[in-house]
């Protein structure tokens, strides 16, 4: 496992929870051999470490010429037959994960991510190598959490053609939104996402629309085939929305929403976020906090779907999910 962040030890959690389900009714035994992060460092136990307490921050002791140095170093020492890929996403390139992910599924290993940015840069590379090495390259956390978006196409949507897609992607954005038609500044919104967990310290990706474009992108070029580059989506964040002018939306009966949409056109894909104002009575327009959703339309019918709520746990299942699915 890359990454011992909250999504990383919330999936330890439940692999520990799940242990009797995922051995009864799949088969699965687990162990964890290597753990990693930019704060641990690389640390590798072929035996299996001790998973509860690794939860409590209690970390084995390995001599300094034991401990791996890089990424191939570790896996040669842990011999995982899954690798967990749950760093943080690097926008600009989708490195290092991208690197992490072509170097578990050259030692043999599945490789399973909740990292939008590998999607973005390398999709088509992974995937080739996956199917090359006989491995499987999985992803289902990276938009929308737990929500089987990604899997849901090929196994209970075959043979449909997406013709585009609609909704909302951005927890942040929505919080703030909502708090600036009650009246608050745009940093007061700020301030009560962080306060709630929404937000991060520095939600500038958040705000210039970049984390919603990222997933954008990362469906187009997945579920639609289409290789679009980041710079291809079409950007407008939520700086320019005054509390005046969410405020004035709402006594007319509309609300501000940030959202994310793409569709096919005889060019291309067409790909955009952007501040809209929609109607109450849109689906869209209702949704609070943390709450994500997407319109799918295809060529037979369109499909909604609609996560509520969602928490750490959703991300974290999100990757047990994919587990499960590699090495069923």
């Amino acid at each position: 496992m890359i990454g011992f962040g909250n999504v990383g030890r919330e999936l330890v959690r439940l692999l520990l929870t799940k242990q009797e389900i995922l051995r009864r009714d799949y088969g699965i035994e687990w162990k964890l051999t290597g753990i990693a992060s930019r704060r641990i460092g690389w640390i590798a136990e072929p035996k299996g470490l001790d998973a509860a307490a690794l939860l409590e921050n209690r970390f084995p002791e390995i001599p300094a010429w034991r401990k791996p140095q890089n990424v191939r170093q570790w896996l040669e020492a842990a011999d995982p037959a899954v690798l967990f890929e749950a760093s943080s996403l690097n926008r600009l390139s989708g490195e290092p994960a991208i690197g992490h992910i072509k170097a578990a599924l050259e030692s043999g290993a599945h490789a399973v991510s909740a990292n939008k940015g590998p999607l973005v840069y390398a999709y088509r590379e992974l995937s080739e190598l996956a199917k090359s090495k006989g491995r499987k390259f999985l992803f289902e956390s990276a938009v929308m959490d737990g929500t089987p978006i990604f899997s849901m196409f090929p196994h209970s949507l075959p043979a449909v053609e997406l013709r585009g897609f609609r909704g909302i992607l951005n927890s942040t954005t929505n919080v703030v939104l909502t708090e600036m038609e009650k009246g608050a500044s745009l940093e007061a919104a700020v301030a009560q996402a962080q306060k709630i967990g929404v937000a991060e310290t520095d939600p500038a990706d958040d705000l210039d629309a970049w984390d919603p474009a990222v997933k954008v992108a990362a469906l187009v070029i997945v579920l639609m085939g289409v290789p679009i580059t980041l710079n291809d989506v079409e950007r407008t964040g939520i700086r320019g929305i005054t509390p005046g002018l969410v405020r004035a939306a709402r006594e007319s009966g509309m609300r501000y929403k940030l959202i994310c949409s793409a569709e096919r056109t005889a060019g291309g894909v067409r790909a955009s976020v952007r501040p809209e104002t929609l109607q109450l009575t849109d689906p869209l327009a209702q949704l609070e906090g943390t709450t994500s959703a997407l319109r799918f339309d295809m060529d037979v019918f369109g499909l909604s779907i609609v996560e509520h709520k969602p928490g750490v746990i959703a991300t974290a299942y999100g990757l047990l999910a994919d587990f499960i699915r590699a090495v069923s």
